[in-house]
């Protein structure tokens, strides 16, 4: 099984998040996940359910304020096994271009 999600944590305050977002970020090297870490959250993926939500929990529990916001959207495949970055290269190859326009 792969579980695909798309995790945001951040405290709810004025002032830069940047820091506490790391502490969310650096709370998931402690899992069997492999991450990546966008604009808008983290995509995880990790083998089961369990370890996924352990993920997240860690990742919650690291940040450190009076009030935290976190949305976990996931993408449960129980039949087969495909990455997310599969998921990505699906549309690329339909699009006959990388799906992003910036200069790498």
């Amino acid at each position: 099984m792969t579980v695909v999600a798309l995790l945001s944590v951040a405290p709810v305050i004025e002032e830069s998040m940047a820091g506490e977002v790391a502490n969310a970020v650096d709370a998931l090297e402690e899992y069997d996940v492999t991450y990546e870490t966008n604009p808008m959250g983290t995509v995880i993926e990790a083998e089961t359910t369990d370890e996924l939500f352990a993920a997240a929990q860690a990742a919650h529990d690291a940040v450190d304020a009076d009030r935290v916001s976190t949305v976990l959207k996931i993408d449960d495949k129980r039949t087969r096994d495909i990455e997310a970055s599969a998921k990505v290269t699906a549309v690329e190859e339909e699009l006959g271009r990388s799906a992003t326009n910036r200069e790498e």
